[in-house]
């Protein structure tokens, strides 16, 4: 079953995955662009590039590597087919920020509250 990527947005409308996109060198760019196709893409995505955290409210890491930089864009599903794209950042430590994980969750609790609202 082919799935979705939405970019999350704040109730302001701010875009913060489009934030952290745009703050990436090219190169950097263009290889998160096409992890983000294999979400897209592929029916089993390999963990290298996209693993549920241990530990989290349903938050999933997409994961890239460019050069010696590796960068993460959290995640959530919405639904079985849409993932929704909270924000991104560049990882500096073996284990995810805390701080990282629960500004995805309230990303998350705020997208399906209010799409709960708009049905």
């Amino acid at each position: 079953m082919p799935r979705t990527v939405i970019f999350y947005r704040t109730a302001e409308g701010k875009c913060p995955v489009e934030e952290f996109l745009d703050s990436l060198e090219s190169g950097a760019a263009r290889k998160v662009t096409w992890t983000l196709k294999l979400l897209e893409d592929l029916p089993m995505v390999p963990s290298q590039f996209f693993k549920k955290l241990a530990g989290s409210d349903q938050i999933w890491e997409c994961r890239v590597r460019f050069g010696s930089n590796a960068y993460r864009i959290l995640c959530f599903f919405a639904g079985n087919s849409i993932i929704v794209l909270t924000h991104g950042f560049m990882k500096k430590s073996q284990k995810t920020p805390k701080a990282e994980i629960q500004k995805a969750e309230s990303c998350r609790r705020d997208f399906l509250e209010r799409r709960k609202r708009d049905e």
